[in-house]
């Protein structure tokens, strides 16, 4: 089923439009929820909250790529669980390591200023990404959106891990260098 009819039945508050989504995005959404949680089922659980979500927020909701708005809805659901679990209990992980990687780009606190930052951010982000080379910006996205290992990262990419690691360190080089000059403060 295309996403306009999927769509349509949420319009209409089908709970077919549930199923359907199941069966178009749920391997794409239980592959991020995954590589986020680490855990099968917190992974499933999350990609169930997801289907939740798109039930109560379509409408008014109206997604333009049903792909995109299913996997930023599970990731971010995948990364408030894991915040929660590492609350609990102060573990590592994959995620923890992305986050450690990328701390020196993101705008830290919650102020009316620093909102509008972030929003800045990822403008600079979008664009920053739509400029590289496909090969490159799949890597980052897998590393970073998809929350993939370094070796699963790298495989997809088909590079050496090493290699790998030194584009992603160059490439959050550049991306700082942009967001400095854009004087987004860091």
């Amino acid at each position: 089923m295309k996403d306009e009819e999927i769509l349509r039945l949420y319009r209409q508050r089908d709970e077919q439009a549930i199923a359907e989504t199941q069966k178009r995005y749920g391997a794409l959404c239980y592959t991020i929820a995954c590589n986020v949680l680490r855990d099968r089922g917190d992974a499933e659980e999350c990609v169930n909250d997801t289907w939740r979500r798109a039930w109560d927020r379509i409408p008014p909701d109206e997604p333009q790529s049903m792909a995109a708005y299913l996997g930023r809805v599970t990731r971010n659901l995948a990364l408030n669980r894991l915040q929660k679990q590492n609350r609990l209990k102060r573990g590592g992980g994959e995620m923890t390591l992305i986050w450690e990687e990328l701390a020196e780009l993101i705008p830290a606190g919650e102020t009316p200023e620093t909102q509008w930052e972030r929003q800045a951010f990822g403008r600079v982000l979008d664009d920053f990404l739509r400029e590289l080379p496909p090969p490159e910006r799949m890597l980052f996205l897998r590393r970073y959106w998809w929350a993939d290992s370094l070796g699963e990262a790298a495989a997809h990419c088909v590079i050496p891990v090493r290699r790998a690691k030194s584009v992603l360190a160059r490439l959050r080089k550049a991306l700082r260098s942009r967001l400095e000059k854009e004087e987004i403060m860091l």
